[in-house]
């Protein structure tokens, strides 16, 4: 008797630095070795590291698809058994039904994305995402101020844009208190310039 596919959600979800495509990339290649069928995508925007690869601060690669729209994962994940989905916070609004309509399918969906961005507000598909996930994995990075565990990637350049990619040079992880002692520093020294 064959056994049907249970689809499913995971969201992998922190900081920049806490190990989100890491830990995509090892479930992904625990799926490859168990021999199912997996295809990966990321955003199109998204080349810091590699135009055709999911890459992790570590260095750990796997290749992957980039799209400009989720609707592409519809199109382009038919008879798989896992999908992958790095950077999901750049991805439209549609996401989150696209995943339920793969899972429905009986595919399993791991996602992995910011859950904040630098101003700590919910990032793009990602709330609606845990919302509808089987399983949510928040990971964290540490503060580079003091130790414990982080909350949100500071902004470290002056931009207001709600994307900017980037890495150590713009970013670093910080627990709440050290983020909002950064924060209170900052507007000081903008009260003082002027």
């Amino acid at each position: 008797m064959e056994m049907s596919r249970r689809g499913r959600i995971e969201v992998i979800c922190g900081s920049m630095f806490s190990g989100k495509t890491e830990e995509l990339i090892r479930r992904l290649k625990r799926a490859k070795f168990a021999r199912q069928k997996v295809e990966i995508f990321k955003p199109a925007i998204d080349t810091r590291y590699s135009d055709e690869e999911v890459v992790s601060h570590d260095s750990n690669h796997i290749l992957s698809t980039p799209i400009d729209s989720s609707a592409s994962i519809l199109l382009l994940a038919t008879d798989v058994d896992v999908v992958g989905i790095d950077e999901a916070q750049f991805f439209d609004s549609e996401l989150p039904e696209v995943c339920n309509e793969l899972a429905r399918r009986g595919t399993r969906v791991i996602v992995a994305g910011l859950d904040m961005d630098f101003r700590c507000t919910p990032f793009g598909p990602m709330p609606a995402l845990m919302a509808v996930a089987d399983e949510v994995t928040k990971v964290h990075a540490v503060c580079v101020k003091c130790g414990n565990l982080a909350y949100v990637s500071h902004r470290t350049v002056e931009n207001d844009k709600q994307v900017l990619l980037g890495e150590k040079m713009e970013y670093e992880p910080l627990c709440r208190e050290c983020y909002y002692a950064a924060l209170a520093l900052r507007n000081e020294c903008v009260n003082t310039n002027e």
